[in-house]
């Protein structure tokens, strides 16, 4: 770091801002590599509205304002675009100063509209955003450009920005300021101080205190102002950069305002981070070369998987632990480790990414609880739910460190583990995973079943923790056919579905390893369980399972798709299959673009509700394969060719979260959800499930085979080619070709041992 001079640092109050609460995140720009993600507006800018936008890391929010003004104004947005999903540009201009007609043939003597181009580039590499501003001046006379960036940073917990409240909130401490530097301070009630840095490429001409409100009257969040006056001649040039990072000390109490002596000034301006294109150039191409490729002669379908493969690689974050990695559930709001949405991101990308699938269980497999902790709703052998890094966890105000509220996190683990295998044949995997599969199936048995009647339930025992721990988790999901709300403990139809498909996969292994008496006991465990399902579940006037049982054992009998993903884990009887698809494909359930997750003829039904009305594709994905498992291929096709065509629909061709249930006829576009995640792992994966679901790819890796069950391409696909397709430590490229309604498959390489067997 340069040496700087005491005198030359400005310390500034910072003014507290309300923190508004994220309601609405459309119209976002998104930029994400490693764990460091930015949500902006369109141009480019941070400021405190309903959207949650910052620059975020480890859920915190380093910066909660970046507004940039080019002539006193701000910018006329041209184009935006996105490279990787790790670095962005945005093209603007300077707005019209003189909207009077006359203005065209006689410009202003000053600064004329349009006159100015104006690009803001970014990009995120080795922890930190950096920024590159150019302008150029268009016109035909020389210009002094005033060139104003307002920043703020209010530290808050991304909880706080979801709108969960809190009695006391940390201290912001005054903002260090140089003409070149400028670091602002947020001491966390967790004892960590968490600095924001930005430093700048030209020092400015003003540093100042942001007082006012914006123009509009809003509070924008800015603290600091900083000013720069461009000179340009015509057809001139000039850039302006600047790169913002984080740091965290822990200090006592005492020296926390201290900040000003010489010795501090290293920890309050650090030298900036190296942040290249290079890193994330080479970060995607591996994992392109890595990643099965899907191409056929549909263009749109080509891109949807394209950016799938990239969306999973963009939501991809290093640790928790040291050589560690995870996929991360959604960008903004679950931006971190989620067992659930991990395990079934994982399931969904296996013909595509099987390495996924073991970083997954090898960290899931950290996390497992280990002791009875109410707070945590942790109990032995259970597989997280969430984990979180920032102010609130660590301060005991939530019980995410890790929280363990998730009722289906361990079966899907334990499916994971045999389906990976499958794919892999790694044994020592297993082998090493197995005391982890262990605790997990004791968990499953004597935690999971509460009560002794053969049926895995939850119900919540911290505070703070979630009331409905599946996947449909909030509070209104589960309900019966009258619309009521249902009381813990409650046992999941989908739950016994994947304790049911757990024992499965469990005893395949244990025969492998030898084990025979245990992989008798769970076979017998598997069959008793399926048995009592059919009986508990199915509603016999209604045709189709309930959602789930209530404390009392009674039917929480609403329709909805619970049902379609026990056909996914096979649980369903084979004799009822029919009518179980029958209502998924109804109008009640199918929108047209996918499957509700509630019925619309539903008491409560609402096609903006969360889980009660809405579409989600994961849910929809395993739904697909469920139907394809039963031999309804025409069924399964076409969820899978509706989904392809709302992921066109939708900016980008990427699949969000979830989207709103109305019907196909009532809208032209899949309706957004306003606070969908948008990139969300198992929405991006879902692409490669549908892929595998139509072509029925089904892995032996340890005997060395490939299955193609019965592959089925819709109409509208005439081919597809697999390429580097693996499968243990072979790997196949495959063509798949329909013809007057027949779908034919061809190996077109293989490398290593591995069968290829093709089931018409």
């Amino acid at each position: 770091m340069s040496t700087l001079d005491t005198d030359l640092v400005t310390f500034t109050e910072v003014r507290p801002t309300a923190i508004a609460r994220a309601t609405d995140l459309g119209s976002v720009q998104v930029l994400k590599h490693g764990n460091l993600f930015l949500l902006t507006d369109a141009l480019g800018d941070i400021h405190n509205d309903s959207r949650g936008l910052g620059l975020y890391r480890g859920d915190t929010r380093l910066l909660s304002c970046s507004i940039l003004r080019v002539g006193g104004s701000r910018a006329v947005l041209l184009q935006t675009s996105v490279g990787g999903n790790f670095r962005g540009g945005i093209q603007m201009t300077n707005p019209s100063m003189d909207r009077n007609p006359a203005a065209k043939a006689h410009p202003a003597d000053e600064l004329t509209g349009r006159t100015i181009g104006i690009s803001r580039d970014r990009m995120i590499g080795g922890g930190a955003l950096a920024e590159r501003l150019r302008i150029v001046n268009h016109g035909s006379k020389p210009a002094t450009i005033p060139v104003d960036l307002e920043l703020g940073a209010d530290g808050a917990d991304i909880f706080e920005v979801r709108g969960y409240p809190r009695e006391v909130r940390g201290r912001l401490l005054p903002a260090a300021t140089t003409d070149r530097r400028v670091t602002f301070r947020y001491d966390g009630l967790d004892g960590l101080q968490r600095l924001t840095h930005v430093a700048f490429s030209d020092p400015a001409r003003v540093v100042e205190p942001v007082t006012e409100l914006a123009p509009d009257g809003s509070d924008t969040g800015a603290s600091i102002r900083l000013r720069w006056e461009v000179q340009l001649g015509p057809a001139e040039t000039r850039d302006l950069r600047w790169v913002s990072w984080a740091t965290e000390r822990r200090e006592p109490p005492a020296a926390r305002d201290r900040g000003t002596a010489a010795s501090d000034l290293a920890a309050l301006f650090p030298d900036p981070p190296h942040v290249s294109a290079d890193e994330g150039i080479a970060a995607y191409h591996a994992w392109e070369r890595s990643t099965t490729v899907a191409e056929s002669d549909h263009e749109l379908f080509n891109l949807v998987i394209k950016r799938s493969v990239d969306d999973l690689r963009l939501l991809i974050n290093e640790g928790p632990g040291r050589e560690q990695r995870y996929v991360a559930a959604g960008v903004p709001w679950f931006t971190t480790l989620f067992g659930r949405d991990s395990l079934i991101t994982a399931l969904q990308s296996l013909a595509f990414r099987p390495q996924l699938a073991i970083e997954i269980l090898s960290v899931l497999a950290a996390y497992q609880a280990t002791e009875v902790d109410p707070w945590r709703d942790a109990e032995p052998g259970k597989i997280l739910h969430e984990l979180r890094t920032g102010e609130m966890a660590a301060n005991g105000e939530l019980p995410h460190t890790p929280y363990y509220g998730s009722v289906d996190s361990t079966p899907l683990w334990l499916i994971l583990l045999g389906a990976t295998f499958d794919w892999t044949g790694e044994r020592d995997l297993v082998d090493r995973l197995w005391p982890n599969a262990m605790a997990a199936l004791d968990w499953i048995d004597r935690y999971g079943d509460r009560d002794g009647d053969g049926f895995v339930e939850y119900e919540r025992k911290s505070p703070r923790g979630l009331l409905n721990q599946g996947w449909k988790d909030s509070s209104d999901a589960i309900r019966d056919r009258d619309g009521r709300q249902c009381l813990a403990p409650i046992a999941l139809a989908e739950v016994q579905g994947y304790v049911f498909d757990a024992k499965v996969r469990l005893a395949r292994l244990a025969r492998m390893r030898g084990e025979t008496e245990l992989a008798e006991r769970l076979e017998r465990d598997a069959e008793t369980l399926r048995a009592r399902f059919e009986a508990a579940f199915w509603v016999e006037d209604q045709r189709y399972y309930a959602m789930a049982l209530d404390g009392d054992k009674r039917q929480a009998d609403a329709i909805g798709s619970n049902a379609g993903q026990c056909l996914w884990t096979g649980i369903v009887a084979p004799a009822r299959a029919a009518l179980v698809a029958d209502r998924i494909l109804g109008q009640a359930m199918f929108s047209g673009w996918g499957v509700r997750t509630y019925a619309l003829d539903q008491p409560g039904y609402n096609p903006i509700g969360y889980h009660t009305g809405t579409v989600w594709p994961h849910d929809t994905s395993l739904i697909a394969s469920g139907l394809k498992r039963y031999g309804f291929e025409e069924a399964s096709n076409r969820l899978v060719s509706q989904m392809f065509e709302a992921a066109q629909r939708f900016p980008d061709f990427r699949l969000p979260e979830l989207f709103c249930g109305f019907d196909q006829s009532e809208a032209t576009n899949p309706v957004p959800y306003p606070v969908a995640c948008s990139p969300q792992a198992w929405a991006a994966a879902s692409s490669f499930l549908f892929v595998e679901t139509m072509l029925g790819l089904r892995a032996h890796a340890d005997r060395g085979e490939l299955e193609l069950l019965h592959p089925v391409l819709p109409p509208w696909l005439g081919k597809i080619t697999l390429t580097n397709l693996q499968v243990g430590d072979a790997s196949v490229d495959l063509l798949f070709h329909r013809w007057r309604g027949t779908t034919s498959a061809e190996v077109l390489r293989k490398v290593g041992e591995l069968a290829v067997t093709i089931r018409l």
